[in-house]
């Protein structure tokens, strides 16, 4: 298992990469499949963050969902830690559903429902971000490319992902896997784009997009 680690914003030490291999030795335990795990540091230089100023992510990719975890620090080992502790967890989870079951069923014993679809996420009155300039197009799966707000420090990331029809079970998952609050997906039995985004509690919406949109660029 290959492991990559790369730093943004910062020099990453020799020492640490070491420290990173040894606390992923459990991957391979967890994931048989997984062929590379992609370490990211970060350093965050805003003084007003300096009790997360290190930010640490992992991804493990194999054969079946991309799993990731992140976490952040006021030192990078400790980010590490968390992360780890994270990913591991996931992985346990992974592995966990890739076992059999008689049924299907949800931890209450019951069918999974259907979960409910909001149609208002903005509110009426919300003005709208400025606008940003499309970059150069992306073309391969994993590539990914930062832009610029005109003159201000926000910096937008925009990364192309494989984009394979599932069910609302299986999205949710998903997400669960790669820690986010949200998730972008096709729908299998609509083959409409949405989105799957964490509310209060146990509770999850999600937006659909008509994609037969007039205005669309193609």
């Amino acid at each position: 298992m290959e492991i990559v680690v790369v730093g943004r914003h910062t020099v990453v030490a020799d020492r640490f990469r070491q420290q990173v291999e040894d606390k992923l030795s459990k991957v391979e335990l967890l994931a048989p499949t997984a062929m590379r795990v992609d370490v990211e540091v970060t350093h965050e230089n805003n003084p007003r963050m300096s009790e997360k100023r290190e930010r640490v992510e992992l991804t493990v990719r194999a054969k079946g969902p991309v799993i990731r975890a992140e976490a952040s620090a006021e030192d990078r080992v400790g980010a590490l830690d968390l992360a780890v502790d994270k990913l591991n967890e996931r992985l346990r989870r992974a592995r966990d559903k890739r076992k059999p079951h008689r049924n299907h069923t949800s931890k209450h014993g019951a069918a999974a429902a259907p979960l409910p679809i909001e149609d208002n996420v903005l509110a009426p009155d919300e003005e709208a971000e400025p606008q940003v300039a499309a970059p150069a197009a992306l073309t391969e799966p994993g590539d990914s490319v930062e832009t610029s707000m005109g003159d201000s420090p926000v910096v937008i990331r925009q990364k192309l992902h494989e984009a394979e029809p599932m069910t609302l079970d299986d999205a949710v998952y998903e997400m669960e896997m790669v820690g986010h609050d949200f998730y972008l997906f096709v729908d299998k039995e609509t083959a409409r784009p949405s989105v799957l985004y964490k509310r209060k509690g146990w509770s999850f919406g999600v937006v659909q997009l008509d994609d037969a949109c007039a205005g669309a660029v193609k």
